[in-house]
């Protein structure tokens, strides 16, 4: 019976654990709910620990090579330590903050290429730790975020990537670790101009835009006229005609630069 309860806690003949999710559609700011569901294997097992959490896969530049690297950035623990019989089925519900800043993975109804944004779960079991599958969720934008990804659109703006870049963007409210960069490809009316970049970071009462324009790798250029950076209250954002703001905005640099 030791020997059957070594491998099991080694994962053989141990417990299994599946996460299932009642809506993959989500907001920053929400709830994200679901069931954790254990089921016991050949032996009684101690669980230690059970927890859900969010994880995304974020760009690290680091000297001359940049790598991807799988972020944890919140996580919650579903009750205490409990033990699981031989066979017996638990299932453990639980309801997951989104956290504001969570990337958008959706737009205009299609998922963001390169945005693995999901739930995970975690399962403690006699000192060893087993992480399950990534189970992906759609994070749809706030009403104040899609009136400015709209704007981009109605002005010609065609979407080019999104990634999620390792690092804080100074001057602004960000908590997490990373933050992203949603590329759009600029129409033929702004001449010279190839692409203008876009990110958000929220709370639960504004957020932060910022708008960058030739940017450089890695590098925010704050203070000059190709940077832009404002805040949006989530409740005010239909004071403000925002394609008007951007193609102003981009009018005023264009005429400094002389693009058109």
């Amino acid at each position: 019976m030791a020997f059957k309860k070594l491998l099991a806690s080694l994962g053989a003949g141990g417990a299994s654990v599946e996460t299932v999710l009642t809506e993959q559609n989500v907001v920053p700011g929400g709830i994200v709910q679901g069931e954790v569901r254990l089921q016991g294997g050949s032996v009684a097992q101690q669980i230690e620990g059970l927890s859900v959490g969010l994880q995304a896969r974020v760009e690290v530049e680091s000297g001359d090579q940049e790598y991807k690297q799988d972020i944890e950035f919140h996580k919650q623990r579903l009750g205490g330590a409990f033990e699981v019989q031989s066979g017996a089925v638990h299932s453990v519900p639980f309801a997951l903050d989104i956290p504001w800043e969570t990337p958008v993975t959706m737009f205009m109804g299609r998922h963001l290429t390169g945005m693995d944004v999901g739930v995970t779960t975690e399962l403690e079991i006699a000192r060893a730790v087993d992480s399950g599958d990534l189970d992906p969720v759609n994070v749809h934008p706030l009403p104040a975020q899609q009136a400015i990804l709209d704007a981009f659109g109605s002005l010609g703006f065609r979407f080019k990537s999104a990634d999620l870049e390792r690092g804080h963007i100074r001057g602004t409210r960000q908590r997490l670790p990373f933050y992203q960069e949603i590329e759009f490809f600029a129409p033929q009316q702004y001449r010279g101009l190839n692409q203008v970049e876009l990110t958000f970071v929220a709370d639960n009462g504004e957020m932060d835009v910022i708008l960058e324009m030739d940017k450089r790798p890695g590098l925010f250029t704050e203070g000059t006229d190709s940077y832009r950076a404002f805040t949006v209250g989530l409740n005010s954002y239909q004071e403000t005609d925002w394609a008007a703001y951007l193609n102003a905005w981009l009018a005023e640099v264009g005429g400094k630069r002389n693009w058109f």
